[in-house]
């Protein structure tokens, strides 16, 4: 029911431009060379080699950033960022990485032998790791396999590990998939559900206190999905109908936004979940919301263009990422908060935030694409790396896990659908939309 070719009000028109797009020549669509780099980047010669060309990188820094000694405990988790955090992984991370195993394949990357043996060797140790009531920690020692130390355990982050194994789980069947579902089926969401209010809680301490929750929109609609699909803990749709939606307007676009505006809260879960062409119980249409959200964030960039140097109409997507002065994730643009003023920007740029928005604006991303491959300092040996900042002379000198995993998914998605096609192939995941109130958009 769920697996069709619609791109819901206003995107149709957008993805129908996919092909002329990847017909685009590297000259002409990319504006000014960029200041202060020096040399020439080597850079593919078509928008469609382009995009491949990241892809490929994100797919390198998912498979060869894993963990692949088998007596480590830690088999298959893929390290949170690099070159920075040596031993520290990431569950979404890997989450990502377990979604972007068929793609490999399908690129001929890696042979279908060496997905599958990954797939069933990373997911037999998920199942081994410590857990609560299914729930994952955060981040995960990948020396050993036991909890980082200080890490939460993460609903979100456990949230997008599931996605990711049930994508793999369709994709190769058996025994994969066999595995998948026990992870899945393991997660008591009651468990993480505050009761009193009707929403999840977002984080649980290491000495087991709760803390957050879920109260507005933001990346975690994944989690009603997949708790009202669960084949052993299920909860109804009072969840999905409880946290706030807070609707704002940034120029022409009125949309519901997350909290502090950052762009990877309009991607994550529609990484994994077609939303097109779908409406909820009330009217929302959460692919077109992200449609109009996207488009808000770039217009947000060109408007503010004249005071900072990075931004403009080919440098936007202002998402979580790194800075020069550490990691922030506040980073994002209005409507924010319940005043505009939640947000952060500085002139710091992520690739991952255009990027991974490629499904919703083809055109604007993949122009935004080519105009980052100008820079030599921001390309390496996994594609683009996490931020630059032309303001202040700075570019990054990480990758970060999750940003290349959503680049690489979205891509996937912009090209084919695939990680869709898999994800929304779930009988668990059919039923959870169904029990969510989603039909067809009248």
């Amino acid at each position: 029911m769920y697996k069709r070719d619609k791109a819901g009000k206003g995107g149709r028109k957008r993805l129908a431009c996919l092909t002329l797009a990847l017909l685009l020549c590297l000259t002409g669509c990319g504006g000014n060379p960029p200041k202060g780099t020096a040399g020439e980047a080597a850079v593919p010669v078509t928008l469609e080699e382009e995009v491949l060309a990241e892809a490929e990188g994100c797919f390198r820094y998912l498979w060869e950033q894993a963990q692949t000694d088998e007596a480590s405990g830690a088999y298959g988790m893929v390290r949170d960022r690099y070159p920075g955090a040596k031993n520290v992984s990431s569950i979404a991370a890997t989450g990502f990485a377990l979604a972007s195993i068929p793609y490999g394949i399908q690129k001929n990357w890696i042979s279908q032998e060496e997905g599958r043996q990954r797939a069933e060797k990373t997911l037999d140790t998920l199942l081994s790791l410590d857990h609560e009531k299914g729930f994952l920690y955060h981040f995960v020692n990948m020396l050993n396999g036991q909890p980082a130390t200080g890490s939460e355990v993460s609903i979100i982050d456990t949230g997008l590990l599931l996605c990711g194994a049930i994508v793999a789980g369709e994709y190769f069947g058996g025994s994969v998939q066999e595995k998948a579902l026990e992870l899945y089926g393991r997660v008591d969401w009651e468990y993480f559900l505050d009761s009193s209010r009707n929403m999840f809680y977002m984080s649980r301490s290491p000495e087991g206190e709760f803390a957050g929750h879920w109260d507005v929109y933001a990346e975690q609609l994944i989690l009603y999905v997949l708790s009202a699909g669960s084949p052993t803990y299920p909860l109804d749709s009072g969840p999905y109908y409880a946290f706030g939606r807070l609707e704002g307007r940034y120029g022409e676009h009125i949309f519901i936004h997350s909290w502090f505006g950052s762009i990877f809260t309009y991607q994550y879960s529609h990484a994994f979940v077609d939303f097109r062409g779908l409406e909820d119980e009330k009217g929302t249409d959460w692919y077109q919301n992200s449609v109009e959200a996207t488009l808000a964030a770039r217009q947000f960039c060109i408007d503010q263009q004249e005071h900072w140097e990075t931004y403009g109409e080919n440098a936007w997507g202002l998402t979580a990422c790194d800075t020069r002065d550490g990691y922030n994730g506040l980073q994002g643009a209005p409507p924010s908060g319940t005043d505009n003023r939640a947000h952060e920007s500085g002139g710091t740029i992520a690739p991952a935030g255009a990027i991974g928005s490629m499904p919703f604006t083809p055109e604007e991303s993949t122009a935004a694409l080519k105009h980052y491959m100008t820079f030599p300092d921001l390309q390496g040996q996994y594609g683009l790396k996490d931020a630059y900042n032309l303001d202040q002379n700075w570019f990054d000198s990480d990758y970060i896990g999750i940003d290349k995993g959503i680049s690489l998914l979205m891509i996937a998605n912009y090209e084919s659908g695939m990680i869709w096609e898999l994800f929304m192939g779930n009988e668990n995941i059919r039923r959870g939309m169904e029990n969510l109130g989603f039909a067809e958009k009248k």
